[in-house]
């Protein structure tokens, strides 16, 4: 079987190695805005609304599977506890680089999404957990962790792609002619649909392996461990990829709260 956290760890350390859109630090001058109260991150390419977050001034938040050097830091610039949490050691530090060039207090730590573990019971008030559930086969492990390491009325902010865009064949050509061949039902595993020699390929070129959830665990999932969904927004694909990217917005986000 296919190691997929190795492989897709891998494939994060290239892209923070290669400083590519979620890999790229914040500069000193958005850090020093950020301390000055003027700041905004991302769950989708539209910045978070700010009723999302409210005043961050000594909460603690937890940055889940979010290193890359630009959300933990700004928002521990704004004035937040932060602790930021990825299984890529070159994704974090890119964080580590922001806080010691700006005289930040980070605590940055290496796992897995779906076991915190190292965390006690109640010990955040937000969860900011940006798209990354793609990169693992089963999201409930990880909204069951979330639950229990938020505090009573926490919130849990997250995102992920609509599962509409993992059903169609990965073929230039249908994309070339604008049609999409539904050819992948839910939940989707690229180990399941590629070959041994496209798997091996991919290792070799240390490329992400990709899941897609249905939205009965993406959204229902949250609900069934607890969460009340109070914040749900679509944003749109600034550079497509895909034929849907052109017909509706294929990012979505939540806000969930956690009831006492």
């Amino acid at each position: 079987m296919t190691d997929f956290m190795s492989a897709n760890q891998k494939a994060w350390d290239k892209q923070a190695e290669s400083q590519l859109a979620w890999s790229t630090p914040v500069d000193s001058k958005t850090i020093n805005e950020a301390k000055k109260g003027k700041w905004q991150v991302h769950l989708t390419p539209t910045p978070v609304d700010d009723a999302w977050l409210g005043d961050v001034k000594d909460k603690k938040i937890l940055c889940l599977a979010s290193a890359g050097g630009q959300q933990a830091p700004v928002l521990a610039a704004a004035g937040a506890s932060v602790t930021v949490f990825d299984f890529s050691q070159k994704q974090l530090e890119q964080d580590k680089m922001v806080a010691e060039r700006d005289n930040l207090t980070l605590e940055i730590v290496q796992g897995d999404m779906r076991s915190l573990h190292m965390f006690a019971n109640e010990s955040f008030d937000i969860i900011f957990h940006p798209i990354s559930n793609l990169y693992i086969p089963d999201v409930n492990p990880v909204w069951q962790e979330c639950y229990r390491v938020l505090k009573p009325n926490g919130r849990l902010l997250s995102s992920f792609f609509n599962p509409v865009v993992f059903i169609g064949e990965r073929d230039k050509r249908y994309d070339e002619q604008g049609i999409i061949k539904p050819s992948h039902t839910m939940p989707y595993s690229e180990l399941s649909t590629l070959s041994i020699e496209q798997i091996a390929q991919k290792q070799a070129r240390r490329e992400a392996f990709v899941f897609g959830h249905s939205l009965t665990d993406l959204i229902g999932g949250q609900i069934k461990v607890g969460f009340y969904i109070t914040g749900f927004k679509e944003d749109w694909q600034p550079n497509p990829r895909f034929v849907v990217d052109n017909y509706l917005p294929t990012f979505l986000a939540t806000m969930a709260v956690k009831t006492n």
